[in-house]
């Protein structure tokens, strides 16, 4: 004689996850792993333990734990991009004005700057994979916001404002990028790690005014 009662009769199913529910979760998990111990932090095991599934699971997903650091590589890239948009946006001023095209510049290089200060973990996680990172126009005539997509939109707003010539435009993006990539690196986890923060601040302080005033 049974003595469960109905709901030992009729068990309960199993709720079944959103499609995509998996993937986004393992993304997420390698995202917060990536924050705290960089890209090596990024395991597969680990990150579906994090979201609650059998290991197993992953590989519905991703093809092998590369393939899911591609996809935590390109996440940590968005919120790189995401805080420059951020600050970007809090720059008063139409487009074309030449003042405000130079402080959303600036803008953008004080935003790199500070999410690799602050996130170094995902810092170092947006660009192990370089490779992965098809740096383009975005598609259906949306803004790109990768972190290049946004400084080639700021660059051709200097042109439109008269401070960057057209004849200099093309490519300077890479010099400006190198110029703040490098500063971030060396006061990173480089050499100028240990500096006191009123001397960091006076480094991206110059770089940046050299970067601005590189431009005429």
């Amino acid at each position: 004689m049974s003595t469960g009662g109905p709901a030992a009769e009729n068990p309960p199913a199993r709720r079944r996850r959103p499609r995509g529910a998996v993937r986004d979760g393992l993304i997420a998990a390698g995202l917060e792993l990536a924050r705290t111990g960089g890209p090596d932090a990024v395991v597969l095991r680990e990150a579906t333990r994090i979201v609650g599934v059998v290991p197993n699971a992953a590989y519905r997903h991703f093809a092998d734990r590369d393939e899911l650091l591609a996809a935590v590589c390109g996440a940590a890239m968005g919120e790189l991009g995401d805080r420059m948009a951020a600050d970007v946006a809090r720059v008063p001023g139409e487009h074309g004005d030449p003042i405000a095209a130079r402080r959303r510049l600036g803008a953008i290089g004080a935003a790199y700057l500070r999410f690799a200060h602050d996130e170094p973990g995902l810092f170092a996680t947006a660009f192990a994979l370089p490779q992965q990172h098809a740096y383009r126009a975005a598609d259906n005539d949306e803004p790109d916001r990768s972190p290049l997509g946004q400084l080639r939109t700021v660059l051709d707003e200097l042109v439109d404002a008269g401070v960057l010539t057209p004849g200099r435009r093309d490519g300077i993006e890479y010099p400006i990028w190198s110029a703040v990539h490098g500063m971030a690196v060396l006061t990173g986890k480089g050499p100028l790690r240990d500096l006191p923060g009123s001397d960091l601040r006076k480094l991206e302080e110059l770089t940046l005014a050299f970067i601005s005033d590189s431009l005429t």
